[in-house]
């Protein structure tokens, strides 16, 4: 513990207190919490951002894709309110970022956005009866929901049990709240994991649950650029444009790829860009471009917001690319398979 932590620590332990309270309400049931006739699965984080909640809901999405699927998300920094189904004329600022990238990506399933999660699944079951599931996304702390199973994710980085609550660190709650997953995915890890650091972690992790819950890991695995413009020729000198809470990743994976990043914009988790933010890269672009080739590449979370039809025209003269992330199990992949499948067929 730094020596801000130390004076912060005082809050954080008040800060944590009240929110100890409140769960145990929740479990004691003064306070109500519903369920529902189908799986809702839920996954969320004990921290602020940056753990992988989104390829993780799409790696349930593409694993229960015969299954009818719907979403349902807060809708974080939307400039909307209440409750919205996504359809064609859906954007980044009706949704938010996150859920208008599945809804682009997923045509399938359903992608809807609420505050009031028990008002949101009401809405979606008696909108679309013949739903079979509903995936939460970042629902961990919304104990009005008491979804049938409970993913916890962490980072490898830096493990629940590692943090400190708010404002000291930046748990949303004492690690103890982990008692309430079902099942735990330690992400962001290296692709080759020491079998001694899997068990001490998972060692440690199963002091903080009250019953057998299987820990997982994961990595990230980065997709070939995709073009979002006309461009398709893509250069390996870039200007990198993120607005996500952990962009180190894929920087660091793009430095390992040969690329060469002249600059990286680098704006806060879920910023909404202006035309401002635009005229800048694509000024620094020009400036750059007249000694070579320059492409812009981001990820696949901002690009659903750059190319927002009040934005689009910016990009007919600039290369923009973003990069697919997806996840992988470092081990046991086919267990947690097994796990999320036989829940859902269990619970029908």
């Amino acid at each position: 513990m730094n020596v801000s932590q130390f004076l912060l620590y005082p809050f954080s332990l008040l800060y944590g207190a009240v929110m100890a309270v409140r769960n145990q309400l929740y479990d004691r049931r003064y306070f109500s919490t519903t369920q529902f006739r189908i799986p809702v699965i839920s996954v969320g984080n004990l921290t602020v951002g940056g753990t992988g909640k989104t390829p993780h809901v799409e790696y349930l999405l593409r694993l229960l894709a015969d299954k009818k699927l719907a979403t349902l998300s807060r809708g974080y920094k939307r400039q909307t309110k209440g409750f919205w189904l996504a359809n064609s004329s859906s954007s980044a600022a009706t949704l938010g970022d996150e859920p208008f990238q599945y809804y682009l990506d997923f045509p399938q399933v359903s992608v809807a956005v609420a505050e009031d999660r028990v008002s949101g699944i009401a809405q979606l079951l008696q909108s679309q009866p013949d739903l079979e599931v509903i995936i939460l996304d970042d629902a961990f702390q919304h104990r009005k929901v008491c979804p049938s199973f409970n993913i916890l994710l962490t980072d490898y980085s830096r493990l629940f049990f590692q943090d400190y609550v708010l404002p000291a660190g930046r748990l949303r709650e004492f690690p103890q709240g982990a008692a309430r997953a079902d099942a735990v995915v330690v992400t962001k890890c290296p692709i080759f994991l020491p079998k001694e650091e899997v068990h001490t972690i998972q060692k440690t992790i199963k002091h903080y649950v009250n019953k057998p819950v299987p820990v997982f890991f994961t990595h990230y695995v980065y997709g070939k650029p995709v073009a979002c413009s006309s461009h398709t020729q893509q250069a390996t000198a870039i200007l990198l444009v993120t607005a996500i809470a952990q962009p180190k990743p894929l920087k660091e994976y793009l430095q390992q790829q040969g690329y060469e990043i002249l600059h990286h914009y680098q704006f806060p988790d879920h910023h909404a860009y202006t035309i401002k933010d635009l005229e800048k890269i694509l000024s620094d672009w020009r400036r750059y471009a007249q000694d070579k080739p320059v492409s812009v590449i981001t990820t696949r979370k901002d690009a659903v917001k750059l190319i927002e039809p009040n934005l689009a025209a910016i990009w007919k003269t600039i290369p923009l690319f973003y990069i697919p992330v997806k996840v992988n199990f470092v081990k046991d992949q086919i267990g947690f398979n097994a796990l999320i499948l036989n829940h859902v067929a269990g619970k029908r």
